[in-house]
């Protein structure tokens, strides 16, 4: 096999990492909230219904900004609905997810739960622009972050919470192109309303940061079209246009899966490329950031027969992927796309957080435990803060049906205050090891303080239930660092940390 090779220095870099890109995503969407996050009566339960097992999992998760309430829950959301007594809340139909919503966890809770994962998890609030509007934003902004001495800062001082929540980041509505969604409307239509909604809340609050929504997947037919409509209406309003993107191998085209950040990282450019052209139309000196607030792998295709024979439970067993080493090994390279992209991505929302399509797994009653796919993003999230070198691989390729060929490496490195450096890299090859040979220049480091890896001689293996740890990161050997040259052998089909100091 080839030697897969690149160089770091650190007078070439992409950009300074947003703490904000390891966020992840909070929606009233199956078992997420109930039986996940929030369980009374469970025996790790605090006062508050929060389970604790959970909590501990989230904290070494290291999720920053969390998304709330949805996702395409939030097209019919009533704010109203989920504040104030909990026996005086009302139920509600969730159309998105034919489910019934009991609203037993609320605004109120979802803060409570930020506090306690501690003070780098921040709170981005979603904003019904489906079957609501302008008003009710406002409403909600003055209910949330005035500090009181009017009605609405007032009843939330009634309802018990004194201090205001504080929410700065703001999504002005949820994939509003999408036909599925309630209230679903045309780029002209959506455009209009969200600068209408974004230039009030402006009005009270000059500060706020607000996400304007971009397509809901690079293969929508309006791509790009939408996301320039929009932008036209907004680009003097709004901070950042959202992406949303999900993968799964079709058709059993594994090959394809493998290289799936192939596409993110086109539909990346592709967006930043698109709000550039309109700002150059606008002449305007202002760059739009991009909020990648919905990403992972998902299994989509058995989602909508899952959801239509519903018949409006409550929080039912709903999108409960189960992770393989593959599909971590993916997942892991979707996190080298953004920290690839860490100049213009300065959000992302990993999409969920517990038993949808998520990190950690509950069972009501019993354990909580860590998916595959929590590992990278864990490590991830620890070691990817700091600077990202440039790093531009010679690797030998493969070939993939949909992305022709492909390295079989995907890299980034990340520099550390502290002058560390990580590196990640990801093996695709199903078949054989991957030399890897890295040139290191001008960074001062002389010893390899850990490789840990993520793969199996079973890469369909995953953690479950009954075995919790079947999938746990382990040493490499063999890994060396002497003169400014670091030399490695990437397990197949794996998932790589290497921290160098």
């Amino acid at each position: 096999m080839r030697t897969a090779r690149f160089t770091l220095d650190p007078a070439f870099t992409v950009g300074t990492v947003d703490p904000r890109l390891f966020g992840s995503f909070v929606e009233h969407l199956g078992r997420c909230v109930y039986t996940g996050v929030f369980e009374p009566g469970h025996p790790t339960a605090d006062a508050d219904g929060i389970r604790g097992d959970v909590l501990d999992l989230v904290r070494e998760l290291g999720v920053t900004a969390v998304r709330y309430p949805g996702g395409n829950f939030v097209s019919g959301y009533r704010w109203e609905d989920s504040v104030g007594p909990v026996e005086e809340r009302p139920r509600r139909l969730d159309l998105a997810w034919r489910s019934t919503e009991t609203n037993r966890f609320g605004l109120s809770e979802f803060i409570s739960f930020l506090r306690k994962i501690g003070p780098q998890a921040e709170p981005m609030m979603a904003l019904n622009l489906g079957t609501r509007g302008v008003a009710e934003a406002l409403q909600l902004q003055e209910y949330a972050n005035h500090p009181g001495g009017t009605a609405l800062s007032d009843l939330r001082v009634e309802h018990g919470d004194k201090d205001p929540f504080g929410i700065r980041l703001w999504c002005l509505g949820n994939e509003m192109d999408g036909p599925w969604q309630t209230g679903h409307k045309t780029a002209a239509e959506y455009g209009r309303i969200a600068a209408e909604t974004a230039r009030a809340m402006r009005q009270i609050d000059p500060g706020v940061q607000l996400v304007a929504c971009g397509s809901s997947g690079r293969s929508m037919p309006t791509f790009a079209e939408w996301e320039a409509t929009v932008l036209q209406e907004t680009y003097d309003l709004v901070d950042h246009i959202s992406l949303h993107a999900y993968y799964e191998p079709l058709d059993g085209d594994v090959d394809s899966f493998l290289a799936s950040a192939v596409d993110m990282e086109t539909f990346i450019e592709d967006v930043v490329a698109t709000c550039d052209h309109v700002g150059a139309r606008l002449k305007s000196r202002k760059k739009i950031n991009l909020s990648f607030d919905e990403w992972n792998v998902w299994y989509m295709s058995r989602t909508d027969e899952q959801v239509s024979a519903l018949d409006w439970p409550e929080a039912p067993r709903l999108l409960e992927d189960n992770y393989s080493v593959m599909d971590a090994v993916v997942f892991g390279s979707l996190l080298i796309a953004l920290l690839r992209h860490a100049d213009r991505v300065t959000v992302a929302c990993l999409a969920q957080l517990v038993n949808v399509i998520a990190p950690i797994m509950t069972e009501p009653g019993g354990p909580a435990w860590r998916q595959t796919t929590f590992f990278p993003f864990a490590q991830a999230s620890r070691y990817g803060r700091g600077e990202v070198l440039d790093v531009r691989v010679d690797s030998p390729t493969y070939a993939t049906e949909k992305y022709g060929d492909a390295d079989l490496l995907h890299a980034t490195a990340v520099r550390g205050e502290d002058g560390t450096v990580t590196v990640f890299a990801v093996n695709r090859s199903r078949t054989g090891p991957l030399p890897l040979d890295v040139t290191l220049n001008g960074l001062g480091l002389t010893s390899v303080v850990e490789h840990s890896v993520l793969a199996d001689a079973d890469p369909d293996a995953r953690n479950t239930l009954t075995e919790p740890e079947r999938v746990v990161p382990h040493a490499a050997e063999g890994t060396t660092l002497d003169g400014g040259r670091l030399t490695a052998v990437l397990e197949p089909l794996s998932w790589n940390v290497i921290r160098l100091a």
